[in-house]
């Protein structure tokens, strides 16, 4: 009686509708015939929509999971339509390559899959609607924005003189399907038959700044794919390039200032080199405030070496297109110089170089001061390898005619650190190399070196004369301590 009653209230319950039979049998069909469904076995699968997927009916009097085994070329032209659908819904479901000897069918029936879809986009056969963009971009963001993708940044591959460890970069192990995905969006991106206003409603801001999050991958040719396809992408998509120029710009604040942790900023700088050599003249504030406060600051991080020739190029972009902005560029570089790091001082001094070499005059008189007296400071370094490339730098054309023009300021912030340089410093290369340059700088204006040279005497002698005074109260004060000593005991 109980379990007549108890049956009875059960069957009052509302039940769960069942799907309709196309995806029924279409869900449940078995591809490698060992019981083992391939849609079942991803969740995502099952919450694809009709409406992203609509081609769950039958193509061509075949059932739809049976449909994915079949060439495009084995279906008549109106069908062809349907079959890519059924193809991007297949390549929905995401498999776990950390156990590789699993599901091992369904893998390489996915990579197949994925290899027809990108020659069947390259071929042009197919027209990019709303309905075929929509379940395109939903295929693709199914497969690259998966959770529990990490990225180990190995920051004790970067020792703490900055030099980098030759260590084997880290794979992706779904490289294999990974790629593909990757050359289906680059295709899809770049083809000439997608609308761009249609397209960017599915490409939009919340897609773009998951891709950038790509950009931090292990895997160098992940990075290297993203890179192409964000320069397509910001190249099309004319209404996103603030926004990504914005997101950019806040993934290196983060870096520079917080974490000094990603894997993509030398990929990063790479594409804005040529998007920074497309800016128009003049200059929008925009984009000098991205100078200032985004790409200087990027020499703040130890591993500035990474990155630095994709760093370097960016910035000589923006002093070719305005010439006035060499003085800001010379100090952000003099505000993060380092001081403990040789190996980075170097790098810096090779990058002063370069800049110096485009700077007019002009420019470089509103910073001579600070300049010259970091180059004097570089010049009498107790490192050889510093103060070796600091000498190099005071014998390049350049800087020697930037010196003879200003040689009244600049020959008294220098004159100093080459006479110590003669008289104290270890190495003899160095030795050698700043009595060459004193000897150029002698044909130059030997009068006024031998008035630097006479201050600087002055100077030596008022130190001397006030660590002798400094030693004598020092004298004084153990004298007068002893004898309160004796005096208490």
């Amino acid at each position: 009686m109980k379990a007549a009653m108890l049956k009875k209230i059960l069957s009052k319950i509302p039940r769960k509708s069942k799907p309709d039979s196309g995806e029924s049998n279409g869900s449940n069909k078995n591809l490698s015939g060992n019981g083992d469904s391939l849609f079942e076995r991803s969740s995502t699968a099952k919450r694809m929509s009709s409406v992203v997927f609509p081609a769950a009916s039958v193509v061509g009097g075949v059932e739809p999971m049976e449909t994915t085994v079949l060439s495009f070329e084995e279906v008549p032209n109106s069908e062809k339509k349907n079959l890519f659908f059924s193809k991007l819904k297949l390549c929905c479901v995401v498999y776990d390559f950390n156990y590789p000897t699993e599901n091992l069918h369904e893998k390489d029936l996915k990579r197949q899959t994925l290899i027809e879809l990108v020659d069947f986009v390259a071929s042009g056969s197919v027209k990019f609607t709303e309905s075929v963009i929509t379940a395109l971009c939903t295929m693709i963001g199914t497969n690259l924005f998966f959770p529990f993708r990490s990225s180990n940044y190995r920051l004790d591959s970067i020792s703490g003189g900055g030099e980098i460890d030759e260590e084997e970069p880290i794979f992706n192990a779904a490289w294999s399907h990974l790629q593909i995905v990757y050359d289906l969006l680059l295709r899809f991106i770049a083809s000439s038959s997608v609308d761009a206003k249609v397209a960017q409603k599915y490409v939009d801001q919340a897609f773009i700044l998951r891709l950038l999050d790509l950009f931090d991958s292990d895997d160098p040719r992940e990075r290297d794919c993203l890179k192409a396809i964000l320069h397509r992408l910001y190249g099309k998509f004319m209404v996103h390039r603030p926004f990504i120029r914005k997101a950019v710009s806040n993934i290196f604040y983060c870096f520079a200032f917080e974490t000094e942790r990603h894997n993509g900023i030398a990929e990063l700088l790479e594409i804005f080199g040529s998007v920074i050599s497309g800016f128009a003249l003049p200059l929008k504030d925009e984009h000098k405030t991205f100078l200032l406060r985004a790409l200087i600051p990027l020499h703040r991080p130890k591993s500035v070496v990474v990155y630095l020739q994709q760093l370097s190029y960016c910035i000589s972009q923006f002093m070719e297109k305005d010439p006035k902005l060499t003085s800001s560029v010379i100090r952000g570089l003099l505000k993060y110089w380092p001081i403990t790091n040789s190996q980075k001082e170097v790098m810096f001094l090779g990058e002063l170089e370069e800049v110096l070499e485009v700077t007019n005059v002009v420019e470089i008189q509103k910073i001579i001061i600070p300049l010259f007296r970091r180059i004097g400071c570089c010049l009498n370094s107790s490192h050889f390898q510093v103060a070796e490339r600091c000498l190099f730098l005071c014998n390049n054309d350049n800087i020697v005619t930037l010196i003879a023009q200003n040689r009244q300021v600049i020959l008294p912030l220098i004159i100093p650190a080459l006479e110590k340089n003669t008289r104290n410093h270890w190495n003899q290369t160095v030795l050698n190399q700043t009595l060459n340059l004193r000897k150029i700088l002698l044909q130059m204006d030997e009068e006024l070196i031998m008035v630097c040279e006479g201050k600087f005497e002055e100077e030596e002698e008022n130190i001397r004369a006030a660590a002798e005074r400094r030693n004598l109260k020092w004298e004084h004060l153990e004298t007068f301590a002893k004898a309160q000593l004796v005096d208490c005991s």
